[in-house]
């Protein structure tokens, strides 16, 4: 009977299906690893049949592919592309610096890290395919700061002096580096105290006639 229905709501809504499944598969390899991440977990969460999950997705890594390209992928869209979008007539420093301070610190978030590191560290090594979506996540990342930090020198508010890229990199590495000492201790105070030398050094990106007005910016 449960089978029976559930065969009548996959065919009448065959996407809510496959995003039930995309949900809880990462959901399950945010908590495990990708590696460690079995099948029959992922269907015990979401009461859904082997043959309804192959429907949607034809193997394993065809899920994990969909989950970094259609969840993984959000993460940097959404907490710092997008805000950096909307920003576009404002300070760029004055944005960065206000995303970097919403990232959550709960203990729950430092707990799993970060979802873009841990897939990178586990399965870049291991999968081109996964390789090579998570570069793509990285490069927008790196070139929608790029992008603002160049809009920041033409308005006359970043220093002319420093590359775009390397900056935006650097910044990544700096966000991801603590995000993983915090997940190491299992203490938001590391991510804390992250904040603060990340907050510094977007201030010394300013040009001389904008540091008075990053002040403000600089106690966390």
């Amino acid at each position: 009977m449960l089978r029976a229905r559930e065969k009548k709501l996959r065919l009448r809504d065959p996407e809510r299906t496959r995003k039930r499944l995309l949900r809880a598969a990462f959901r399950t390899v945010y908590r495990s690893g990708f590696q460690s991440a079995s099948v029959d977990a992922i269907l015990a969460a979401t009461n859904v049949t082997k043959g309804a999950l192959y429907h949607h997705f034809a193997s394993k890594e065809d899920l994990g592919y969909a989950i970094v390209d259609e969840i993984v992928a959000k993460f940097p869209h959404d907490r710092w592309l997008l805000p950096l979008e909307r920003s576009n007539d404002n300070d760029p420093i004055d944005a960065l610096i206000g995303i970097v301070k919403a990232i959550p610190a709960r203990p729950r978030d430092v707990k799993g890290g970060c979802p873009l590191v841990n897939l990178a560290q586990e399965m870049s090594p291991l999968d081109e395919q996964f390789r090579k979506r998570l570069e793509r996540i990285f490069h927008s990342w790196q070139e929608g700061i790029a992008e603002a930090l160049r809009r920041g020198q033409h308005q006359g508010t970043v220093r002319c002096d420093l590359v775009p890229e390397e900056s935006a990199s650097f910044l990544i590495a700096m966000v991801e580096g603590y995000e993983v000492l915090a997940k190491n201790a299992q203490d938001p105070k590391v991510w804390n105290v992250g904040i603060k030398s990340i907050v510094g050094w977007l201030n010394s990106l300013r040009t001389p006639g904008n540091r008075k007005r990053g002040r403000s910016h600089r106690r966390v």
